[in-house]
Parts: structure tokens; sequence; C-alpha cells
């Protein structure tokens, strides 16, 4: 009573009313977005399957590939002669058989008398679960692909890099993902402090204008090693602070164990697995080299692969083991060589594996056990070797194109998977794949599309979190994509996919900044330059064009010709009309005569005032007249 009380009172009031409790959406509703697409198509025809089969309806770039199914009639080649044929035998709705047992039937389908075909005893009870073969042979090939249990069935993808991810690190807990990429930034992931946008917290760009890598976790998970292009690797806490750059070697010295560094471009380097103070590099120099995280000023110890010229070939990758005592390199020459950490080692590698490859060898892996290696190289193959016996490998896959020299190899947590990836090649339809092989049986178990378009590079199968992680990418855009299963996988992408982003409040609300430069006014501008308007003047053909130089005689065709005197006004008088040509010619003498008869009838200025002093004008007489009176 008191019950229908409460909820009569409650249709009084708004729903909204009193404090209300959040209600999460349900795992299923937030994990189906995340569903792979032929995930999605198998959940229709088998919910439980292990492995994502392909439908008509999915990708044409997913491939499935399974091993073949147990076919029952391959023995003999028919079915067996103890349990009674389907098509014979009438079953009612329980599953009881009605009258006599029908005779066994033969090969041919038809009833023989032969006695080697006659069924001895009574007939077996037919059994009602195996009613079709066809379902049986699907549900033991399902338990046989169910015993790997590989989390494929959803997928989320860290976005961010605008070119291929080429190197990825993710931290013994699983809590923090690294990607390094050919734009040259680190970005830093946070499954704790992320939502289902999937950004990162952190970008670095280690040295700039160089390529990212590979990028290492310490043994605690404090520290990261970065390699980049460049010939010096950084160390930086867990946060992506720099700790410390090691020191670069001097390019002169030929002897590249008397410096104390790399001198070209790093190509690997990897954390030691015990030792939190360790670290090996390689590098495109020709030499290994182990370093003390507390000293960057010098390596400890330098390794100079074997040769079998003499010369300077890089080394492309390199690993420890397991337990850090064998170190793993490989060769541009196509060799894997190993060398055991022993007192008193040096250079000479304890196994040399010549040709091991055709074309450079992109990564090396140790089992955890020590016994085999794995090798991945350009040449499109992957290898497994037994380390007791390293002539000839166990088993070698084809088939698989790689393009980028960062394509690496990796195990499953129980080590039973073998997995690597695949790049796109030009007219080629599949895409990027990541393939799993069994180390076992030496074959392959199933190939998953990444992306259609673009190429795997890395990838890695975190034990903890049980979630598998693929690079890929090309030119324009590159990401990580994580596979994952909800009921197998912890942590890692089911915690980020569950938490939806913070919705914006009025508090978040930030108005744009102003930002006053006083240096910007027209007050304390400089003086503009007049270089480059003179530069641009000297350009123009019209006015850098040089003056013509002045014609003889008078000027024609707009060119200006020569006066005959330096005197410009006499110029200008000469064209105006006001002098005249004759004056030139005249002798100076006679021009002075000619007004003689004037002054003395006319006189106007100096002549009137001594008229009545002055004496008798007397002129000089011409050069003529002298040289006459002379001669007489």
């Amino acid at each position: 009573m008191e019950d229908d009380e409460l909820e009569a009172m409650r249709a009084h009031f708004p729903l909204s009313f009193g404090k209300t409790s959040i209600v999460s959406p349900p795992s299923e509703s937030i994990h189906s977005s995340t569903r792979r697409a032929d995930a999605r198509a198998s959940s229709d025809s088998k919910p439980n399957s292990g492995f994502p089969s392909l439908s008509s309806s999915s990708n044409s770039w997913i491939q499935s590939v399974r091993r073949p199914k147990r076919n029952p009639n391959s023995t003999g080649g028919a079915k067996s002669s103890l349990s009674p044929s389907e098509d014979d035998v009438s079953v009612e709705d329980d599953g009881v058989m009605v009258g006599p047992p029908p005779p066994p039937p033969t090969r041919d389908g038809n009833d023989s008398d032969d006695d080697s075909d006659d069924m001895i005893g009574p007939p077996p009870p037919p059994r009602a679960a195996d009613v079709d073969s066809d379902e049986d042979d699907v549900d033991d090939d399902d338990d046989e692909e169910n015993r790997y249990k590989i989390p494929l069935s959803n997928e989320i993808q860290l976005k961010g890099h605008t070119k291929i991810v080429s190197c990825l690190a993710v931290d013994n807990a699983g809590a923090r993902v690294l990607s390094g990429s050919y734009d040259y930034t680190v970005r830093m992931y946070d499954f704790q402090g992320m939502n289902s946008r999937l950004q990162s917290f952190r970008q670095i760009e280690p040295s700039e204008g160089h390529q990212v890598r590979s990028l290492s976790w310490s043994p605690t998970s404090g520290q990261f090693l970065c390699v980049t292009g460049s010939a010096q690797a950084k160390i930086y806490d867990r946060d992506g602070l720099t700790l410390g750059e090691f020191m670069k070697g001097d390019m002169y010295i030929r002897d590249l164990k008397n410096t104390k560094g790399h001198i070209c471009g790093l190509t690997y380097g990897e954390w030691h697995p015990k030792n939190k103070e360790t670290i090996l590099t390689s590098s495109e120099d020709g030499s290994l080299r182990i370093w003390d995280v507390n000293n960057f000023l010098s390596q400890t110890q330098v390794i100079k692969p074997k040769l079998a010229r003499p010369g300077r070939i890089p080394v492309t990758t390199c690993a420890w083991d397991r337990e850090g005592k064998r170190i793993a390199g490989g060769i541009g020459d196509g060799s894997i060589q190993i060398w055991s950490l022993k007192p008193g080692w040096g250079s000479r590698p304890d196994i040399y594996v010549g040709k091991a490859h055709t074309d450079d060898i992109t990564s090396v892996k140790f089992s955890s056990d020590g016994r085999i290696i794995l090798s991945r190289s350009f040449d499109g193959s992957l290898k497994v070797w037994d380390l007791r016996q390293m002539k000839e490998a166990l088993k070698a896959f084809d088939g698989l194109p790689n393009f980028y020299p960062q394509t690496n190899v990796a195990f499953s947590p129980d080590e039973q998977i073998i997995l690597t990836g695949t790049s796109v090649e030009k007219d080629s339809t599949t895409g990027g794949l990541l393939c799993f092989y069994d180390r076992t049986k030496l074959e392959i178990v199933q190939k998953v599309g990444i992306s259609p378009t673009s190429s795997v590079v890395q990838c890695a199968w975190h034990p903890r979190l049980n979630q598998i992680f693929a690079t890929s990418g090309d030119k324009s855009q590159g990401g990580t994509h994580i596979l994952y299963d909800p009921t197998r996988s912890e942590r890692g992408a089911c915690v980020c996919v569950a938490r939806a982003p913070r919705k914006k409040s009025v508090d978040d609300y930030q108005p744009e900044p102003v930002i006053h430069n006083p240096h910007a006014l027209p007050l304390f501008r400089d003086a503009p330059s007049r270089k480059r308007q003179r530069e641009k003047t000297l350009k123009d053909p019209l006015k850098a064009h040089k003056p013509e130089l002045p014609m003889t005689g008078p000027g024609h065709g707009g060119r200006v010709g020569t006066t005959g005197s330096g005197l410009l006004t006499q110029y200008l008088l000469k064209q105006g009309g006001m002098i005249k040509e004759t004056w030139m010619d005249e002798d100076p003498r006679e021009a002075i005569l000619k007004y003689a008869e004037v002054a003395v009838n006319d006189p106007k200025f100096i002549a009137p005032a001594y008229s009545q002093t002055q004496p008798e004008t007397i002129f000089a007489k011409s050069d003529d007249e002298e040289e006459g009176d002379a001669k007489k």
C-alpha cells in the first residue's frame, strides 16, 4: 500500500523534480559503435566465434584465412560404416529410430552382399547432437580457432599524426601509449585521462626535421628512449620532459671505436629489459653502442659487426633477449649477427648468419625461452630461426610486402602466435594487413585487414590489456589501431571508449584575447627603406636607360646636337634667333671699326666727357698695313 501511495504522489510531480541519478548506458551499446565490420557480419551467423569471418557484406579488403576443415570422408572416401546413413533412417521429432536398422551403404551407394561390408553386432544408437556433419565441422573449426583467443571484435583508432606512424611503445602497465611518426613528432596518449574523443595529451618534436624511428619504455616505465634520424638519441621522463641527449661522435675519426658517439643517423634503439640504466642503439655508421643513462657524454661499449669485406655497412635494427644477456643485430648486407654479453666479450659475433635475407632487415625478435629468433626484411619475408641451428631457417613466410624500415615482428603474450604487418603495394586491392602465424605448426592462422589504403608498420600484443596495437598511415595521415574484445580485454581501450567527453558549461567560455603591440604603431615604426625601391628602379629598362651622347652639329631625330661652345645660354640664344651665326666668322677688328664713324659723329657715353681735353684719336693700323710699311 505504501508503494502505491508513493507512486500516486510521484505522478503529480514532474520527472525532473528532485535529485536525479546519472544513468550510464549499457556496455553493449557503448562497444557496438566500435565493432569491426567483419565482426558484425560474423556475429549474425556465429555470435560466439573467436575470429571475424567474411561474408558478402564485408569489405573487400578484409581477408580471413583459416586452416582447412577436417573432412570426415577423407579416410576411405566415404562415411563410417558403423553409423547409419541419414538419408535411409527415418527419425521422428524425439530422435528415436523407427523400424529395423537399414543395411549399411556401400561405397557406390548400392546394397552389396559382400561379407566385408556387413554390419557386425547391434547397430549403435543414433547421436542426436550430431545430426548434420557440416555443423560438426563448423563447431570443430570454431573450437580450433577459439583456442588462440585473438581479440579482434572491436577497434578504435588513435589519430593526430599527419604522416605514417613509424613506431609504437606501450608501457608495462598498459596505461600510456607513445606513437612516433614521419611528421617528426611523438604523441603521448593516456588511457585513464582520455575520453571517447581519443586525443593525445602531449606532443613532442624530439629533433627538428628528423623522422622518429624508434620508441622504447624503460623496465620501470618511468622513462622512455626516443630514436630519430639524427645521430643523437634522447631520454624523456614519463610526462614528456627532456632528461638528456647523448653525445654525437667526431665524423673525422675513421675508427668508430675512438668516437664518443654515433656519427650518422640512428636506425633503432631499445631499452635493456632488466637494467633501467642501460640502452642499446644502432646506426647508419655501421656500429651498435651500449649507453649508460647516467652518462650522456660517452658510450660504454662499441660493437662493430663482422663484414664480408672492409667498408661501412649500416646496422638497420637491433634487439635484446629476454634476460639482456644477448644482442642481435640486423646488418645492411642481409646478415644476422648475435653477441653474448660475457666477461671479455668484443665485437666478434658468437653467431653469424650470412645472407639471411636478400635485402635489408627491418626487425629481429628473440623469444622468451631463448630458443628461436624472428627476422623481418625488405624482401617481403618473415623467417623463423632456431638459435641452436642457425644454418637454415625453420620456416620462411613469403608474400609479405614491406616498404618501411621500421616494420617489425612481434609475439602474442603466450608466444604461440607470431604477428607482423604488410605494406600496401601500388596496384594492390588488399590494403594493409595484420598477419597471424602459429609458432608451433609454422602455418598461417589468419589475416586481418587494418586499412584499405594505408600500410601497417608496427604491431604489438600487450599481455596485460590483451589488446593488439597496429600503426598505419600514408603520406597524408597516420594513426594507431587498437583491436580488442570487450569480453576478453581489460582496461586500455575499454576504459576510454566508455568515458563520454565532458559537456561544455558556462564557465568554459573564454573570450578571444586582444593583443596590443605598441611597437606596431606608426610612431614606433622604423623609416621605410628605399633600397628595395632603388633595386626596382634599376631593373626598369626605361628609368635605368643611359642618356645618349649629343650629336656633332645641329640635332635631328629627337637627339641634341653640339653647340660649338660650352655655354648653354649661347646655345639657347642661337636656337631662338637672337644670335646670328655671322659674328662667329667675322674679324674682331673689323667688327669694332664698323662703329668708328658712328662713334665720332654721335658719341654717347665716354667720348662726350673728354671732347674738350682728349687729343685726336689715333687708331692702330691693320697688320697688312704694318707689313706694307715695313717693306718700304
